[in-house]
């Protein structure tokens, strides 16, 4: 998605939470000069996600029991054909999940507020992080990054993208894996984790989930 298509939706979004512009982009600037010319290239999302199979995981409580679908998918199929027509893409504390699972993401997408811990590790074990800059995430974005496998760290912002920051649309954890998929070309994308009506989360939460389902919807 062009930033020109994705602005006004952020305005929306912006209003809808009352949040401020110049935060999320004062974020994207520190996020910028921690990555400065170490950042992931473009390059190397592509060669992920590129006419591949992409299962994007979302974080629900759900997850664990949706794991078993796509080990049971994968037990099919060769597996040089698994590592080949494949990739999973983990919106942040999904992370958590498939490492116990003994998964390890291919591409986490994250602004920092799952087990840190868990993202560094699979970062070390050869994740490639899209660590996202927004208003509220500013120590996070500081603290982190530094500790990061920068050569595999790709930053965004869901303002105006420039430099080394992108912008491929999306706004929580879970819908940007799904912006980014369509981004670099995923052959198909399949969601796990992914429930719009968890009773169990509050009101900011459940609204963030409204509008994940309905860039979803309007886009895949």
């Amino acid at each position: 998605m062009e930033f020109d298509e994705w602005e006004p939706l952020y305005t929306e979004i912006l209003a809808d939470f009352g949040f401020d512009r110049s935060e999320d982009e004062k974020s994207a600037r520190i996020l910028s000069d921690l990555l400065g010319d170490h950042a992931g290239r473009l390059q190397d999302l592509e060669d992920i996600i590129s006419g591949r199979d992409v299962s994007v995981c979302g974080n629900a409580p759900s997850l664990g029991a949706d794991i078993g679908s796509i080990e049971s998918t994968e037990s099919l199929k060769p597996v040089e054909q698994i590592r080949q027509n494949r990739a999973i893409i983990a919106a942040d504390g999904a992370t958590t999940v498939l490492l116990k699972n003994r998964m390890v993401p291919d591409v986490i997408v994250t602004d920092l507020d799952g087990i840190i811990d868990d993202i560094i590790s699979a970062s070390k074990k050869g994740s490639f992080v899209v660590v996202h800059a927004h208003g509220d995430n500013i120590p996070a974005v500081r603290s982190v990054v530094p500790r990061l496998e920068r050569a595999r760290v790709l930053g965004t912002t869901q303002s105006k993208p420039f430099d080394n920051i992108h912008n491929f649309g999306g706004f929580s954890d879970g819908d940007r894996c799904v912006f980014l998929a369509k981004a670099f070309h995923a052959r198909s994308i399949a969601l796990f984790g992914f429930d719009y009506d968890d009773p169990d989360v509050g009101e900011i939460k459940r609204k963030k989930l409204m509008w994940a389902k309905r860039l979803i919807e309007e886009y895949l």
